[in-house]
């Protein structure tokens, strides 16, 4: 019996002991988490930034022009190669002219006959007109003879309008550069079967002097330019130079202007769409290369944050201020507004903060509510 107490006894003694211990740890844990932490800080200041934007671009020459056959027939010569600059009318491709020169050759020998028809039926009619004078003949024959001498006219008229038509096919046998450019791909060869309706074109003239640059800006940045010149046509207009960074990652030696903007937002997108254009004396720039639109944005006097003090949450931007609550340094969560465009590394503040807040330059999505700050 007095072995029973003395164990029950030494039981109570262990457990209290745990439960002391364990109550010590708990109040220590509690002091730890109480305790300021060492936080970078930074105060904030305005400063003039200019920020970069990027647009993944299209480039195009400024006529971009399928040269395609007006007649049907085999390539009989390519007076040309690809890549090569040409002037507007050069020649391009001849197609077999034989059967258009044989076809202009019966036209002629057409209308030849057709003049000779109207000069005999002119003979006919002055004579049964003088005979109608002298009433030899009737009324009738006079018409008769007058209408026959229309028709050799009109027969005259076909035959010009034959002979026209079989030139402009024969001209179209020799296939010219629409403008000045450089030839694309010649996908055909010499002898090869061509007509209008071929699937792919005999080539593509680019007119290179000058490139047409195509790229997206998302609905809500194009606003915010309109909204601060005005209208669309201004925001065009007051947008700085810009610059093309090449898909080697080299940039143009040319700036470039934008010259108009979209007025249809691309609902699957959301973006609108623009023109930029740049001159290109050298022929650097290629019609379907791609490269990158840079876009300056200047900001004067703007509060500039750490992109690492700031916390995102989906749309909502938030900084942690360290103010003074009862009588400690307390980290306050402290909802911003930023700029459409930022560097990466910095935010440019709208609202939210003012010159001289200190706030959390480092970790910001470590930081808790009300945290004390070392």
């Amino acid at each position: 019996m007095k072995r029973s107490m003395k164990s029950i006894a030494l039981a109570v003694a262990v457990l209290g002991t745990t439960l002391l211990v364990s109550c010590g740890k708990q109040q220590g844990g509690q002091g730890q988490q109480n305790a300021p932490v060492e936080y970078k800080t930074v105060k904030v200041k305005a400063e003039d930034r200019t920020i970069d934007t990027k647009y993944s671009a299209t480039i195009r020459g400024r006529q971009d022009i399928q040269v395609l056959p007006q007649v049907t027939g085999t390539l009989q010569q390519l007076c040309v190669t690809e890549g090569q600059r040409v002037r507007k009318g050069q020649t391009l491709f001849i197609i077999d002219q034989v059967p258009y020169q044989a076809a202009l050759n019966t036209a002629k020998a057409n209308l030849e006959a057709a003049r000779a028809a109207e000069a005999t039926a002119q003979l006919s009619y002055e004579s049964t007109k003088n005979l109608h004078a002298q009433q030899v003949v009737s009324d009738f024959d006079l018409q008769t003879a007058n209408n026959s001498l229309m028709q050799a006219k009109a027969a005259v008229a076909q035959a010009n309008a034959a002979v026209t038509n079989a030139a402009n096919s024969l001209s179209y046998t020799v296939v010219k550069s629409p403008a000045d450019g450089v030839v694309g791909t010649l996908p055909y060869r010499v002898g090869a079967l061509v007509g209008p309706s071929i699937p792919t074109p005999l080539t593509t003239v680019s007119d290179n002097h000058q490139m047409y640059v195509y790229f997206s800006m998302t609905e809500a940045q194009l606003l915010s330019k309109i909204r601060e010149a005005g209208s669309a046509e201004a925001a065009v207009k007051a947008m700085p130079p810009v610059r093309l960074q090449l898909v080697d990652g080299s940039e143009y030696e040319e700036s470039g202007v934008i010259e108009t903007a979209s007025g249809v937002v691309d609902q699957s997108t959301g973006s609108v769409s623009l023109r930029a254009v740049f001159n290109n004396p050298s022929g650097l720039l290629h019609s379907g290369s791609t490269g990158n639109i840079v876009i300056p944005v200047e900001y004067k006097q703007q509060l500039i944050v750490p992109a690492a003090a700031v916390k995102q949450l989906q749309t909502v931007h938030q900084v942690f201020k360290v103010e003074v609550v009862d009588g400690k340094r307390t980290a306050v969560g402290t909802n911003i507004r930023v700029a459409p465009y930022s560097t990466g590394k910095e935010f440019i503040v709208l609202s939210g903060l003012k010159v001289g807040d200190e706030i959390i330059a480092d970790g910001a999505g470590m930081v808790k509510e009300g945290a004390l700050v070392k």
